[in-house]
């Protein structure tokens, strides 16, 4: 389970390390473009539901307890389209991967 560190003092946000390497490469590309988003949490236990503003001032640190795992490119494609829609970044179930076809 990895962490999500946000503020200073830091909030802690627990998320699985596979979500959360994908969420960190969308969040990045964004404030490489010098770009804000929004973030949508949810909390599994009560469904409680939470937005955080993130931008390129915002105190960040994303903690893992494994290896950087394999990017599901399809996955993140859909968490780049969901960060820039105008409900922002959520966390959206990881579909199947894309199988190379061979010509």
């Amino acid at each position: 389970m990895g962490t999500l560190h946000y503020g200073s003092p830091a909030v802690e946000f627990a998320i699985d390390d596979r979500t959360l390497a994908h969420l960190e490469l969308v969040i990045l590309a964004k404030f490489r473009r010098r770009e804000s988003v929004s973030l949508a949490l949810t909390d599994g236990a009560n469904e409680r539901r939470q937005v955080i503003w993130l931008s390129t001032s915002s105190t960040l640190r994303f903690e893992y307890d494994a290896a950087m795992p394999d990017i599901n490119r399809v996955w993140l494609q859909e968490l780049v389209e969901a960060s820039n829609s105008p409900g922002g970044l959520r966390l959206l179930p990881e579909p199947e991967p894309a199988r190379a076809t061979s010509a």
